[in-house]
């Protein structure tokens, strides 16, 4: 039986928060191992916080949106590099630029690391995630360093409340709420919130406990969000 296609968006912010978060990216790469016998993986790296930087010093030089968005698509290729040899893959082969790239590699390996594919604009790597789930008509898991979805951002505020279930429609609706910008620090952003509403893609959102990660793929209960229906 073929294996079920899981795209799952690793966020920047979990592989470098300051320095790169070795303990966490062994649980990761454990799980991923774990379960690569029912399920072939696409995991397609953020920018976060490194990306950020630059992309806050081109904006206030005065640089456009389209050379920032190239500088953050940079970052997402480099921590997708970087992920590529912590799994111990062939350094020689690269990472994937292009679905038509990406798909061969999949066949091949079962695992496959990229950032950001081709430009476009108003586009995170979370954008990418959802048109490679929406390619291969999978299912959408959204890593980052918050456990879910929430009304409003936990990091700043305490009072923010948890939301374990959202539709496509209400979720589309919180994301477009907010203006764009290079490196937006959002759990989705908006153009990726389009993808999975037009194109119906059941979406996770999950912390980085890998347990929940774990819980998820093998259809146990798990501490997190669905955006679904």
């Amino acid at each position: 039986m073929k294996k079920k296609v899981i795209v799952i968006s690793l966020g920047g912010s979990l592989i470098v928060p300051e320095e790169v978060d070795y303990k966490f990216l062994t649980s990761f790469k454990k799980i991923i191992l774990k379960n690569q016998e029912k399920y072939r993986f696409v995991i397609v790296c953020g920018g976060g916080s490194v990306a950020r930087k630059y992309i806050n010093a081109l904006r206030e030089s005065g640089k456009n949106e389209y050379s920032q968005s190239l500088a953050g698509i940079s970052v997402t290729r480099m921590n997708a590099r970087f992920m590529s040899y912590f799994f111990d893959f062939d350094p020689s082969k690269g990472i994937p630029h292009k679905m038509s790239t990406l798909k061969k590699y999949l066949r091949k390996r079962g695992i496959v690391f990229c950032g950001a594919l081709e430009y476009k604009p108003h586009q995170t790597s979370d954008s990418t995630s959802a048109q490679i789930a929406s390619y291969f008509g999978s299912d959408f898991i959204n890593l980052t360093n918050v456990p879910g979805l929430y009304d409003k951002n936990p990091l700043k505020f305490k009072n923010a409340k948890h939301i374990t279930e959202i539709s496509w429609k209400n979720f589309d609706k919180m994301a477009q709420k907010i203006k764009f910008e290079p490196g937006q620090h959002f759990v989705l952003d908006q153009t990726a919130s389009k993808e999975i509403m037009n194109h119906r893609i059941k979406t996770y959102i999950l912390g980085q406990d890998m347990k929940q990660l774990d819980n998820l793929l093998n259809g146990k209960k798990f501490i997190g969000s669905i955006i679904n229906g």
